[in-house]
């Protein structure tokens, strides 16, 4: 299974799909998911869930990139399903890290669309002055806001976000992450719908890739070192994976692999 480009899109199609799964990344990484996230998004796609990941850069209007990236998913779609799906109906989930999160939420609550869910990962929605400071030094006379505004946004989910479905994950040494205030919003709007999970690992554990380590004719402490931060760094990334397939698919067989890796549940 090969990545391939379709209007702007990195692309994974398996041979047998079950679902499309719409995924969008963090701000400075989303630029090439393909690369940043391949080990999560092949492991998905592995699984049979169609991939496509939406590339963007970050600017501050972010209700612009969502639109700009819901239009070019829909571009993509569409061509799938006159090709690869063969007019197949396909339920249709939004995976977010970080920034994508938000655009997921946006996405949700401004445009007409369908999906049977969104996960939702280390969620941040911090002021523009936070997340990118360098701003306010180089223009300290203006005021510089994301579009929409942190509260601005909490109020669009609270008010306007359709997707009944989620799953929100937090990492356990994630310290810019705002997923509980996240999950008490969908918990008003969506009651009983809303799963959360804390996990271990960190705000980059979901740009982890599966490290090869080669160990020489003679095992060295530089060896056993690079060992055990591969195995550090594949079992967060393997728990991960875990509980995002046992979402998407409640009956696999992953789910109760996922439920014995005993994640907390908040």
């Amino acid at each position: 299974m090969n990545w391939q480009e379709i209007s702007g899109n990195w692309v994974l199609v398996p041979q047998y799909p079950v679902a499309v799964v719409h995924f969008l990344g963090g701000a400075f990484v989303a630029a090439a998911p393909q690369l940043t996230y391949r080990w999560l998004l092949e492991q998905l796609a592995a699984e049979g869930y169609v991939v496509v990941a939406t590339p963007f850069v970050n600017t501050l209007d972010h209700a612009a990139i969502a639109k700009s990236v819901w239009q070019s998913f829909e571009r993509t779609l569409g061509q799938l399903q006159s090709t690869a799906l063969r007019q197949r109906y396909l339920p249709i989930y939004g995976i977010g890290h970080s920034m994508g999160c938000k655009l997921h939420l946006l996405i949700g609550s401004l445009f007409p669309i369908e999906r049977a869910g969104n996960i939702l990962i280390s969620f941040n929605n911090y002021a523009a002055g936070d997340a990118i400071p360098l701003v306010q030094q180089f223009t300290p006379t203006f005021a510089i806001e994301f579009t929409p505004s942190p509260l601005e946004t909490n109020a669009l989910v609270r008010e306007r976000y359709d997707i009944r479905r989620n799953l929100i994950i937090k990492f356990t040494s994630d310290t810019i992450d705002q997923s509980v205030a996240l999950a008490q919003i969908l918990h008003q709007r969506f009651p009983d719908m809303v799963t959360q999970r804390t996990l271990t690992g960190s705000h980059t554990t979901p740009l982890g890739q599966d490290i090869s380590w080669q160990t020489g004719t003679t095992f060295t402490p530089l060896d056993a070192l690079g060992q055990w931060f591969r195995q550090e760094v594949y079992r967060d990334l393997n728990q991960l994976k875990r509980i995002i397939l046992s979402w998407l698919n409640p009956l696999s067989p992953l789910s109760s692999e996922g439920a014995s890796s005993s994640p907390r549940s908040n």
